[in-house]
């Protein structure tokens, strides 16, 4: 038998329940894994609280609607126990990471053999099954704008999951990150090699007090009015702004749109070609992926309500670990 996690209904981490299922078998081209951990993201509350926006009919699959109420987890690492008949190059005992994932809130996920890739062994569990969500979309915020080294850059929720990410690989490539969080971030976003700057009334002014040569570009992960609002006021080209969630205020003014719904880019071919780097910059330690906490897998729903509480719970990834 197998446990996974599934919402019985739509509503809040309440409607989270363990549900036994028979283990399952993998189809020709498909392999089995044994879940070690599988990443919690705000991706998934979304999906299941009903909040989450219309989804391109071509890319409900990767956003998890493939069914009425949302299989969760798009994050995982493990060991795989079974393969297909068709699979070649990929045997029983390897160690995988697991992205895209489908229903990885689960003791085993059954996944095409094209979403895995080798789990490097330096690569914490932990960190391997939370790395690929966040990470992918952030080196895809990068892409979008252009970022090239000597650049300064403006992350917008530099201390959350995918800012994290973005800071750290805006660094990599040689640009100088401007980072706006709280001030109980500053430090460790400062150990990552960014400039902190306290977001709220007069942001413009202190993100000019840091960077007075400007801002050559503009990465929003929170979607606040005044994130859109100080991005086009200090980014020249507003072509140069990528932005993965916001209100309809964000449609017309030329700013890229990351993600699932109508008129934006899901980068799904760039994010899979980047997996193997991303793992190796993690495994490296040149990418640092910072967990906030763990929760066995029968606590699913205090893992949501622990992510949904946001101010004073940390900052860095939630994991499942079954």
């Amino acid at each position: 038998m197998s446990r996974v996690i599934r919402p019985r209904a739509f509503g809040g981490p309440e409607v989270l329940e363990v549900v036994e299922i028979d283990t399952p078998e993998p189809g020709p081209d498909e392999v089995v894994v044994r879940v070690r951990a599988a990443g919690v993201n705000p991706l998934d509350w979304k999906l299941y609280s009903g909040a989450f926006h219309d989804v391109d009919d071509d890319e409900k699959e990767e956003a998890g609607l493939t069914e009425t109420l949302p299989a969760l987890g798009m994050d995982a690492a493990g060991t795989v126990i079974a393969v297909g008949s068709s699979v070649e190059g990929t045997a029983v005992g390897d160690d995988v990471i697991v992205y895209p994932a489908h229903a990885a809130y689960a003791d085993h996920v059954v996944a095409p053999v094209a979403s895995l890739i080798p789990k490097p062994a330096a690569l914490g569990w932990a960190e391997a099954g939370s790395l690929m969500l966040a990470g992918l979309t952030a080196a895809h915020t990068l892409a979008a704008t252009g970022l090239v080294a000597r650049e300064t850059v403006l992350v917008h929720g530099g201390a959350g999951g995918v800012g994290l990410m973005a800071v750290q690989l805006a660094r990599q490539l040689g640009a100088r990150v401007i980072a706006t969080a709280s001030a109980r971030h500053h430090e460790l976003l400062r150990e990552l090699g960014a400039i902190p700057v306290e977001y709220g009334a007069g942001l413009a002014d202190r993100v000019r007090g840091v960077a007075p040569d400007g801002i050559d570009a503009a990465i929003d992960t929170v979607g606040t009015d005044e994130a859109l609002d100080v991005s086009l006021a200090l980014v020249a080209d507003p072509a140069r702004i990528a932005s993965i969630t916001g209100s309809d205020r964000r449609h017309g003014t030329g700013i890229k749109l990351l993600g699932y719904g109508p008129g934006q880019d899901a980068g799904t071919a760039y994010r899979l070609s980047f997996r193997e780097r991303l793992a190796e910059l993690a495994a490296s330690g040149q990418v640092r992926v910072v967990v906030a906490k763990t929760f066995p897998l029968s606590d699913a729903a205090a893992a949501h309500a622990f992510g949904q509480a946001g101010t004073g719970t940390g900052t860095g990834k939630i994991v499942l670990v079954p």
